[in-house]
């Protein structure tokens, strides 16, 4: 069996994405027809099917939805992680994002606290969007 690559295959299409992550900014897709914002990245609107969609600004706030840890994980690179905290949170923009959780999320996850965007840097150089707590602003 093939061991999948570590890091994203980044094609001309989701460029935009992965350079936008590298400056720390998390992109998501928004249609220009029924106005709907989804994620991941797809070259149509799933909710109309237009292909009149374009790259929009994240502001990068979301509650956690849901969440496990992980204990267990056979594939490279995520075996070296365990445990981790896997999740899936409502970004502020209304699509679901799977993601991972860090600082100080993975021992007191709450469903609907909210979190807010962080990157992690990979070997490869390619940043990966994450979530940790938010922190709060008076």
């Amino acid at each position: 069996m093939a061991v999948p690559p570590a890091a994203p295959e980044i094609d001309a299409f989701t460029r935009p994405f992965w350079d936008a992550a590298g400056r720390g900014v998390l992109l998501i897709r928004r249609c220009l027809a029924c106005a709907r914002a989804h994620h991941y990245p797809r070259e149509f609107c799933p909710y109309c099917w237009s292909e009149d969609v374009d790259w929009e600004t994240a502001s990068g706030r979301a509650v956690l939805y849901t969440w496990s840890v992980v204990h267990r994980n056979d594939l490279p690179p995520f075996d070296a992680r365990v445990p981790y905290t896997a999740a899936v949170v409502d970004l502020d923009e209304g699509p679901r994002m799977m993601t991972e959780l860090v600082g100080g999320a993975e021992g007191t996850p709450v469903i609907g606290m909210a979190l807010e965007v962080a990157f992690r840097t990979e070997g490869d150089g390619i940043a990966i969007p994450l979530f940790r707590p938010a922190v709060r602003r008076r």
